[in-house]
């Protein structure tokens, strides 16, 4: 009778790997938390998922917000929902101080960031309202509760701002 292979033991080469880059990006994490300062002062919103901080330009880390021109709704129903949700950013950094902690750099050369206004997540509140869908893994809760309750974007037919920017692409600058 012939026997199969036993399992080799010990840490399989992936499974290590997978654990040295999660500690790796821990680590990152908390250089970044330490030494990066995070981003306050004056704050001007230029649309419904960046805006600007002393003069640095920063998008939204994990949410996409309709464009500034981008219009809601079909036909004689459709309404300025990219105007909208610029308000609705407007009003959250109105509350009080801003603070932005940069994650990356986008291809504008924006700082990605995550936000908060008086320690309340901004990104949250935004997806949360409806003035914005949740990208990844981040706010998937929030888009769910939005969504059920025809919040902002929500509340009739509209286009995914990524497929909107497709079909409406930037001017060469």
């Amino acid at each position: 009778m012939r026997r199969g292979k036993r399992p080799a033991r010990g840490w399989r080469p992936q499974t290590l790997r997978g654990i040295l880059l999660a500690l790796g990006l821990i680590v990152v994490a908390l250089v970044v938390e330490r030494f990066v300062p995070p981003l306050t002062g004056a704050v001007r919103v230029a649309d419904g998922d960046s805006l600007e901080i002393e003069g640095e330009r920063v998008r939204l880390e994990g949410i996409d917000a309709p464009e500034l021109h981008q219009d809601c709704g079909e036909g004689l129903t459709a309404w300025p929902c990219g105007m909208k949700a610029r308000g609705a950013l407007a009003a959250l950094v109105a509350r009080g101080e801003v603070s932005c902690r940069p994650m990356d750099e986008d291809r504008y050369g924006r700082a990605v960031a995550r936000c908060a206004v008086e320690g309340a997540d901004i990104g949250a509140e935004l997806v949360r309202q409806g003035w914005a869908v949740a990208l990844g893994l981040a706010y998937r809760a929030e888009e769910r509760a939005a969504k059920s309750a025809g919040a902002g974007i929500w509340s009739g037919p509209f286009e995914m701002p990524a497929d909107w920017r497709a079909r409406h692409p930037r001017p060469a600058e």
